[in-house]
């Protein structure tokens, strides 16, 4: 039996609705910036700016970011699972597990850090 120790919630049912969430706003946020770029051809940084300049714009971004990293943990957790288990290595697939989760915790929390920086830092 698998615990949910490192599970983004405390049901399979939840970490689901969060991994489709996160996706439904990772796509509309990728249409929307793919979709600002073919609409302005010969793009100046004035206008990039403007964008992130407005504050919809920058929830918007840091919700994409609090998406990316749940949908990646959601995802991590249920691949290293499903592939790292004792039946193959032992009580070291634990260990292993761990560790893993804990490069991907460090690693993302730098990554919000720096995104509230870049979309909220002074200049």
């Amino acid at each position: 039996m698998v615990t949910a120790v490192t599970s983004w919630g405390r049901s399979g049912l939840y970490d689901w609705l969060v991994q489709r969430f996160s996706a439904l706003v990772l796509a509309t946020y990728t249409l929307l910036v793919v979709g600002f770029i073919v609409a302005h051809p010969g793009m100046s940084y004035e206008e990039w700016s403007g964008l992130y300049g407005q504050l919809w714009m920058r929830v918007f971004s840091l919700l994409a970011l609090i998406c990316t990293i749940a949908h990646g943990w959601i995802g991590l957790w249920g691949v290293l699972t499903d592939y790292v288990t004792t039946r193959m290595m032992g009580e070291s697939a634990l260990v292993l597990r761990m560790l893993a989760l804990l490069i991907y915790a460090l690693v993302s929390i730098t990554f919000l850090v720096w995104g509230v920086e870049i979309l909220w830092g002074f200049n």
